[in-house]
């Protein structure tokens, strides 16, 4: 089994901080981070995923237009074969305040595994992963 992972900023978004700060945390947690960078389109992640074998998407979005960028990734993942990735987003994932518990439910039933809000600890993401990828606990 794999533990490549792609990450990346979906959209028009170009806060890079964040990425790098998940890219290192990924990375020294041992995962094989396919970073593709800011203002990346559904359809590079897909390809970055196909070409390496990847078993996760990992996106994030900052300036809150997360929601209309994100919007048929899961679709798009099956037609590409792809039925089996693991999709997590995080971040300001829409514009204005709401509810964080209606915008999890919201990117759940578009397909997401897992949803993480503004600020979320890294290390929660990659338990996460190391759980859905069914991988032994670090020692």
């Amino acid at each position: 089994m794999t533990n490549t992972v792609v990450l990346g900023v979906i959209g028009a978004d170009c806060h890079a901080v964040g990425n790098k700060i998940l890219d290192y945390a990924f990375s020294k947690a041992g995962f094989n981070v396919v970073n593709i960078g800011v203002l990346s389109s559904q359809e590079e992640f897909i390809n970055a995923a196909e070409e390496t074998g990847a078993k996760a998407m990992i996106i994030s979005s900052l300036y809150g237009h997360g929601e209309i960028d994100c919007r048929g990734l899961r679709e798009k993942c099956d037609e590409a074969g792809l039925d089996d990735m693991l999709l997590y987003v995080g971040g300001n994932l829409v514009v204005g305040k709401h509810d964080w518990e209606e915008v999890k439910e919201k990117f759940l039933a578009m397909g997401f595994n897992r949803v993480y809000p503004p600020g979320a600890d890294p290390e929660q993401g990659i338990r996460d992963l190391r759980d859905d990828l069914k991988l032994p606990k670090p020692e």
